[in-house]
């Protein structure tokens, strides 16, 4: 999970929002145009207060002029025209501001879009590193908890700001026109008011992080728990109700956190809004004392009152919207700091700035690693309280890479390996079948990764024909390598859709041909819906055996030039596996074969075979001149094969245990 700072949240950044607000700019036009639009409307809603003025004092109750003025009949011709433009102004005003609400909606929604693409992006160009380190509910979280709770900030709030500034300052310089001495009284207290949303709207900053994070974590144990590998150990293990436990103590403090945003600050709005609603009547008494004292001649005429309460509650509620809206951004600041975490983090495996292109009918298959070593560095997932990069350390693909016990140079270390890989030296020759094996722990699946540089080397370097892995663009190796883990993932889709994956060009013809070739067609072919059948969240409607043909199939119309298999058939039972065997031999004729396995009947005919015990290679040959030589292969193998169950028959190149096929050597 992403290290979020606790206690204090501090002022908001002006670097956050000077990147809220570059945003905006791709849509600069549709800005401007939102921001007349409000200045005109907000500006339009003053008019009428003081015509209301007009309309009390000289069309409704005219007088005459001198020092006993004297109350005329009403001036119809002025007052009709007064009505009309009163009645024109909302109709226009109302007009506008549906336009501008649409404007506004539609840039909102623009912007927010740009940042889940724009985020979605970023974590795509993160490397495997990263992913290893975070979870998969957190990762979740961000693309649409975070995103999500600044939307209405980026759709409303902006505009909304904008807008009350307007009518703000509009109706105090109306007021003021009126009666300098009532907006003082009407304004006496705001300095306080603002100081005190100041501070309210730091604490809600600190909980709607806090909510943010209740809430990921939520995400969290939802996605663990309620994915088809999650439901499935709950109740192999009979652990369903702690589950259920874990997310009502999760869910409870996030309805918690929630009760209090919503409430932080509550009180003191009240207290601005009891004082908004009686300010009018202290109005009223303080003009009715002005007037008795200067009549028969009051300076404040009964229009100028009627007016002056008019804007006077037109004024309390942008002023109140502003103290919500200033409560509101500094709480969304925190959010936009969470997306803005991710977005900042750095991308650790790109393409150089000089990468060349591998060219894909030329890739021959060579693979050389030159002096490699290689540990799982530490990686920065998040922001720590003072501002700097929080570092959590980002665990093996898999346990094996990382074990205990002394250090490669035979001292005793620590309990933790600190390199996966030590000065690995090795070449493959094209269309070679390597095979990599090894103890767990040794760092098998750690060399399948640095080929197709889902990690970077610490030294030495990694070479495909004869050129640094570094130096080639990501998109043409991706091209050149294909692989088939012993996971098989596949999208929940149909069958189809997850083979096309692998080539989204091919035809029906080469769709079908692959699953052939992979020996799964004639599976497919029994099922209902064929190749439009739905497979299940990562397939698991297919049994083992036909998710890995359906990986194969996939590979084969990739049509790679490397190949690696990390442990493809070392979760299958003996007749998946054969399956799977048979499948993989015209997938592996003519291609660089990279393949780790536990079972070694699986790479018997190997042309080579590495011998790798923590990140070194300690052993290279064919099975005959490893077993010749008595070392760790053959004591592996006599593990596996004690009693000599295992001969080859050499006519045809097929490998019998137990009068059984399990692995054909293929002809290249």
């Amino acid at each position: 999970m992403v290290a979020v700072p606790d206690g204090p949240v501090g002022p908001v950044k002006r670097a956050t929002v000077r990147r809220v607000a570059a945003a905006f700019a791709p849509y600069r036009s549709k800005v401007t145009l939102v921001g007349l639009i409000i200045v005109v409307t907000s500006t339009l809603g003053v008019v009428n207060p003081l015509l209301i003025a007009v309309v009390f004092d000289k069309a409704l109750f005219p007088k005459t002029a001198g020092p006993h003025p004297r109350i005329l009949p009403p001036d119809i011709h002025l007052l009709l025209i007064f009505v009309g433009l009163m009645v024109l102004i909302p109709v226009v005003s109302s007009s506008l501001g549906v336009g501008q609400t649409y404007l506004a909606n539609v840039l909102g929604q623009r912007v927010m879009q740009d940042f889940r693409n724009g985020l979605y992006e970023h974590l795509q160009g993160m490397s495997l590193r990263f992913f290893t380190s975070t979870r998969t509910g957190e990762i979740q979280s961000r693309l649409s908890n975070d995103v999500g709770g600044v939307q209405e900030v980026v759709t409303d709030t902006a505009s909304s700001i904008l807008s009350n500034v307007v009518i703000v300052v509009s109706t105090v310089a109306a007021m003021l026109l009126l009666s300098w001495q009532l907006t003082l009284l009407s304004l006496g207290l705001l300095p306080f008011f603002l100081w005190f949303t100041y501070r309210v709207g730091k604490v809600r900053q600190q909980v709607a992080r806090h909510t943010q994070e209740s809430m990921a974590e939520l995400t969290a144990i939802t996605q663990e728990t309620l994915s088809v590998s999650g439901v499935l150990l709950s109740k192999a293990f009979g652990r369903q109700r702690d589950e259920t436990r874990r997310f009502r103590t999760e869910n409870q403090r996030l309805a918690d956190l929630e009760i209090r945003q919503q409430m932080v600050g509550r009180y003191f709005f009240a207290v601005i809004n009891i004082f908004f609603s009686i300010t009018p009547a202290l109005v009223y008494l303080v003009a009715g004392y002005v007037i008795r004292g200067q009549w028969p001649n009051p300076i404040i005429q009964a229009g100028t009152i009627v007016a002056f309460t008019t804007l006077q509650s037109r004024l309390f509620f942008p002023i109140g919207q502003m103290l919500q809206v200033q409560v509101q951004v500094q709480a969304s600041m925190a959010l936009f700091d969470r997306i803005f975490e991710y977005l900042d983090l750095p991308h650790d495996v790109v393409d150089a700035p000089s990468a060349v292109t591998l060219p894909r009918d030329r890739v021959q298959g060579r693979i050389r690693l030159r002096d490699v070593s290689f540990r799982y560095d530490r990686v920065a997932v998040g922001v720590g309280g003072d501002g700097e990069p929080a570092e959590r350390g980002a665990p093996a693909p898999e346990a094996e890479d990382l074990v205990s016990g002394p250090s490669l140079d035979g001292d005793a270390g620590p309990a933790r390996r600190e390199w996966a890989l030590r000065h690995v030296d090795l070449e493959i020759e094209p269309g070679q079948l390597a095979a990599l094996v090894g103890p767990s722990g040794a760092g098998k699946t750690t060399i399948t990764y640095l080929v197709p540089r889902l990690y970077d080397v610490d030294e030495g370097a990694v070479e495909i024909d004869g050129q640094d892995v570094r130096r080639l663009t990501l998109a043409s190796l991706a091209e050149a390598i294909g692989t088939v883990t012993q996971e098989t993932y596949l999208f929940h889709a149909s069958i189809r859709d997850n083979l096309l994956y692998g080539n989204p060009h091919a035809t029906q013809e080469e769709i079908e041909a692959a699953a052939r070739a992979a020996f799964i067609h004639d599976r497919i072919a029994e099922m209902p819906d064929r190749y439009d059948t739905i497979v299940g969240e990562r397939g698991y409607r297919l049994s083992g055996g036909e998710k890995q043909r359906l990986a194969i199939a996939r590979v084969i119309l990739k049509d790679p030039r490397i190949l690696i298999l990390d442990e493809a058939t070392s979760s299958l039972d003996t007749t998946s596996e054969r399956l799977v065997q048979e499948a993989l031999a015209p997938l592996m004729r003519g291609r660089t074969t990279l393949a780790i396995a536990h079972r070694l009947s699986t790479i018997l005919s190997a042309d080579v075979i590495f011998v790798v015990d923590r990140g070194r290679i300690l052993e290279r040959g064919t099975h005959e001149e490893l077993l010749r030589a008595g070392g760790i292969y053959a004591e592996l193998y006599e593990q596996q094969f004690r009693g000599g169950t295992v001969e080859a028959e050499c006519e045809d190149g097929v490998l019998l245990s137990s009068g059984e096929v399990v692995a054909q050597r293929t002809s290249r």
